[in-house]
């Protein structure tokens, strides 16, 4: 299955439009917006929980780093939050479900495979640094492949975005506009290396999830 698996080009998908997509655990839905593979894939997703719902134990032999966007993900590490900003490494082992339900952000198959580095993180804990007029930053997680940030626009702010190594932005509150579309909650956008764009932050302003420079190379399907 391949969806929006042209990494040389623009994508950008609304996810908030779209229908839920049942997964093969039952209550587990998704909203895909772009992947390579079938069930075992690289993947990036908004996957829903509902009450009570779990997968079995298992292994994320790719990694795993997801966002919580609302409810509580819970697995025997603890329980996860919205605002919760979690890497699973590669060979890292779990059993995820979530007994209130949860939506969540996430990302398969896309380490550095010698990566071993977990991290937690509860961003509702964090503060974020002003860093230009309009502009705050909360850094989450930083490597020699990448860089991930959440960052607060306020209202109207203009950006100049340079996405050497290409990047991803994925609305969490308000919105902004790009090339003339609108983005807002759950819209997703990815900018192929050396790609450069545009954006103004909406009349309420803008908190965003952005991941830099993990397209320097390009991104293939996990052997099955």
């Amino acid at each position: 299955m391949d969806i929006n698996a042209d990494f040389s080009q623009r994508a950008a998908v609304h996810a908030a439009n779209l229908p839920w997509t049942p997964s093969p655990v039952a209550g587990v839905d998704r909203r895909m917006l772009d992947r390579m593979g079938d069930e075992l894939a690289r993947a990036t997703s908004i996957v829903r929980y509902a009450p009570g719902s779990a997968f079995s134990p298992h292994v994320h032999t790719g990694g795993e780093e997801f966002l919580v966007l609302d409810g509580v993900f819970s697995d025997e590490h603890g329980d996860f939050p919205a605002g919760s900003y979690i890497r699973n490494p590669p060979q890292s082992r779990h059993r995820p479900g979530s007994v209130p339900g949860c939506t969540i952000f996430v990302k398969l198959w896309q380490f550095d495979l010698a990566d071993r580095t977990h991290v937690r993180i509860d961003t509702s804990k964090m503060r974020f640094q002003p860093v230009s007029d309009g502009i705050e930053v909360m850094p989450l997680f930083s490597d020699k492949r990448e860089e991930v940030v959440q960052e607060r626009w306020a209202p109207g702010t203009a950006l100049d975005m340079n996405a050497d190594g290409g990047a991803e932005i994925l609305v969490l509150q308000g919105g902004f506009e790009e090339g003339g579309e609108a983005f807002s909650p759950q819209s997703w956008l990815r900018l192929p290396r050396g790609a450069r764009a545009n954006l103004v932050s909406g009349p309420d302003g803008a908190l965003v999830w952005i991941k830099r420079g993990h397209l320097s190379v390009d991104p293939v399907a996990p052997e099955v």
